[in-house]
């Protein structure tokens, strides 16, 4: 194992012990609302694609700023397509069918692809510079560079406060993010 995969494992270790806590809190009834706050930063965007995520194990739940979306246009959730690939957006709607996909996420049985203008990302941890630490796969820094040839898109990383860390292990494919969203604050990073 290079340094570098190390220190993004002992980083990802860290951070994932961090969110569990924090997901723990929330279901206590001891944290904010989350959603209310990604709502907020939405409604400036109404009408505008969007491409959200069905949260899996302790990642911060989007599914009530997705449906008021859902309300204004359109909303997409990721299909990971394959390996190596960046990510598809199959069209999403409150209480659409579904079914599961790879590492357990739903994904819309009917696949309607969007692009989106907005991608709301998970993430495992931020820090002060935009920067993020996913699971690993690089899928969003694929997908996230993608889009950005094609069009300007705003990447809004939504997480629990307690998720922020220092010196995270970056390369020069990691892409940044523009907003994290939390259950506390909204960081402008443009």
């Amino acid at each position: 194992m290079s340094e570098l995969a190390a220190r993004k494992a002992a980083a990802r270790k860290a951070a994932f012990a961090r969110r569990k806590a924090a997901h723990a809190a929330a279901r206590a009834g001891r944290a904010p609302a989350p959603a209310a706050r990604l709502s907020s930063v939405l409604a400036g965007h109404r009408g505008v694609p969007l491409a959200g995520y069905m949260p899996i194990r302790t990642e911060i739940d989007p599914l009530p700023a997705m449906e008021a979306a859902a309300a204004q246009g359109p909303v997409g959730v990721p299909v990971i397509l394959g390996a190596g690939q960046a990510l598809a957006f199959a069209r999403w709607e409150p209480g659409a069918a579904m079914t599961q996909g790879m590492f357990g996420a739903q994904i819309p049985e009917r696949r309607e692809f969007i692009d989106p203008e907005i991608v709301i990302v998970p993430l495992v941890a931020f820090d002060s510079y935009g920067n993020r630490l996913g699971y690993g796969g690089g899928f969003y820094d694929r997908t996230l560079e993608a889009l950005r040839a094609l069009h300007p898109v705003l990447a809004i990383g939504f997480a629990w406060d307690a998720q922020q860390g220092d010196d995270l292990p970056i390369e020069p494919t990691d892409q940044r993010l523009d907003l994290v969203v939390t259950e506390r604050r909204v960081i402008d990073f443009r």
